[in-house]
């Protein structure tokens, strides 16, 4: 059976794909990412562009972003990856068919033999995620490709920032649920989570998958601007259903949602440094704009 990190990190994936190590250097000088400082009525925050892989290496945060995670009072994060009760309930509600029901009872017997040829070249068992419902055994294909080509999910940036706030001891916030994030995916109808599943099976094929991944890596790494935004029309342009799904939910109703959070914390008098996946900073309605049109100063420092 998959490990709650390995299901944990489909999901994550899906939203955005990068690279980074835990390693905090105050003499680096290779930006990365995104960062903004949010301020209103003399209150203060930041936001941060994060990622949910990190390969062999070290990536350390530059002087930057480690000065203003340690002025910062709180880390606010999407959702603690250390906590393993409360997901792993939304994964059963949300993830899994009821006991006696399976994956083959809901897939055409082409995606379904599709679905059994990628799981075998991903070393994964059929018996072992018959009981998943397509999306997730989507995510946790693209999950593993990644996995195949070194990208570790220990090292991901949350990680990273979420050891900085306990060494800082530093109050860590959440800005989503497991429940509410695994809801979003399981709102696709049947017809929707097969089509999710093969969109993905073929990008899996053709290396598509691994090529946008690694583009975003790439911009993420040097702060590549164009690069990014190129990533983040790749994600959200054309008629898929993953790319409607990534632009209408997964960034389209989440970032109103979290726009409002992040204005609630500021509100209680806390400079709070905000780590988000990078893909909700992107674009006309990223939350940069949105807070923007909520009367925040919003600069971007690199």
């Amino acid at each position: 059976m998959p490990s709650k990190l390995a299901i944990l990190f489909a999901l994550l994936i899906s939203c955005c794909q990068a690279v980074f190590a835990a390693g905090v250097n105050e003499g680096a000088t290779q930006h990365r990412g995104q960062l903004y400082r949010v301020t209103h009525d003399g209150k203060t925050s930041y936001l941060f562009g994060t990622i949910h892989v990190g390969r062999d290496g070290v990536y350390p945060l530059d002087p930057v972003v480690s000065r203003a995670l340690l002025d910062s009072k709180a880390l606010v994060i999407e959702l603690d990856i250390r906590e393993n009760a409360a997901f792993q309930v939304a994964l059963a509600r949300h993830g899994r068919y009821a006991d006696g029901d399976t994956i083959q009872n809901h897939l055409s017997p082409a995606a379904m033999q599709k679905t059994a040829q990628a799981l075998a070249r991903a070393g994964i068992s059929l018996a072992s995620v018959q009981q998943y419902k397509p999306w997730l055994i989507a995510n946790l294909l693209m999950g593993a490709e990644l996995d195949l080509h070194g990208f570790q999910r220990s090292q991901a940036v949350e990680y990273a920032l979420l050891a900085a706030a306990q060494k800082q001891e530093k109050t860590v916030r959440e800005l989503e649920s497991a429940d509410y994030q695994l809801s979003l995916f399981d709102s696709l109808d049947e017809r929707q989570q097969e089509q999710y599943l093969l969109e993905n099976l073929a990008d899996l094929a053709d290396g598509d998958s691994l090529k946008r991944s690694q583009a975003l890596i790439d911009a993420w790494s040097v702060a590549d601007q164009p690069g990014i935004h190129a990533a983040w029309q790749a994600a959200t342009s054309g008629d898929s259903i993953s790319a409607g799904f990534m632009n209408r939910v997964l960034l389209g109703k989440r970032n109103p949602e979290m726009a409002a959070n992040i204005e609630r914390i500021m509100q209680q008098d806390q400079v709070a440094f905000v780590g988000v996946g990078l893909l909700h900073l992107v674009g006309a309605d990223g939350l940069p704009e949105l807070l923007k049109r909520r009367g925040y100063q919003v600069e971007q420092l690199y």
